[in-house]
């Protein structure tokens, strides 16, 4: 591995912030889903989280510019099971929905575990899942149209939530665990090599300064 590209990845994984994410529930063009994690990645979101009914893992376009390589994908059948998962980890769940007490999508506190759910396309979330999340987010319209694609809605929250934690300096401490660290940074550095470690229960070996693995532990 080059020692420059192993800074990168060392750089972008101290930045990476494990306790912002979102959730989608069914949006299957694969131009919006590429563009939501190309915007993940961009924020230092780790894992997207994605509800798809008939289980299958996303496809993605040329548009995600291999993000998708960068964040960590958690699939689901049903929403309900998405949100549970969420709030087990003490997420608060907004989501982009028009309602009587839907609020500014600025006026959420992103610098706390947050969650953001998105729906699909045309329908947006469905009533279960607003019924279920902590909370109901809009972006204000100027103009005739009332809602943004929900890649350009992903977006601008998404940079509305990193300028947030721009300003509160978390992206200056790293927020994940040195374990968690070490791990993420094996499986980026040599994602061919992790998969046969994964494959025989092996733990990973240690890397050496300049990203070379340390032989003695191979």
């Amino acid at each position: 591995m080059l020692y420059k590209r192993h800074n990168r990845i060392k750089e972008v994984l101290k930045k990476r912030q494990p306790h912002l994410t979102v959730l989608i529930e069914d949006v299957h063009k694969p131009h919006n889903l590429s563009a939501i994690i190309r915007t993940c990645d961009a924020v230092g979101i780790l894992d997207l989280h994605v509800v798809n009914q008939n289980g299958k893992y996303p496809t993605f376009s040329k548009v995600s510019q291999g993000s998708e390589k960068w964040v960590f994908i958690t699939t689901y059948i049903s929403i309900d099971d998405a949100i549970n998962a969420l709030k087990r980890r003490k997420f608060k769940i907004y989501a982009a929905h028009f309602s009587k007490t839907a609020i500014d999508y600025r006026n959420v506190n992103y610098t706390e575990p947050v969650a953001i759910l998105l729906g699909a396309e045309k329908w947006g979330v469905s009533k279960e899942a607003a019924q279920l999340v902590d909370g109901h987010i809009t972006i204000p319209m100027l103009g005739m149209v009332q809602s943004l694609n929900v890649s350009v809605a992903a977006a601008v929250i998404l940079f509305e939530a990193q300028r947030q934690r721009l300003e509160a300096k978390m992206y200056t401490k790293m927020q994940l665990s040195p374990t968690t660290y070490n791990k993420i940074l094996f499986e980026w550095s040599y994602p061919n090599i992790s998969k046969l470690y994964k494959k025989n229960s092996r733990k990973y070996p240690s890397l050496k300064e300049n990203g070379q693995i340390c032989e003695d532990n191979l």
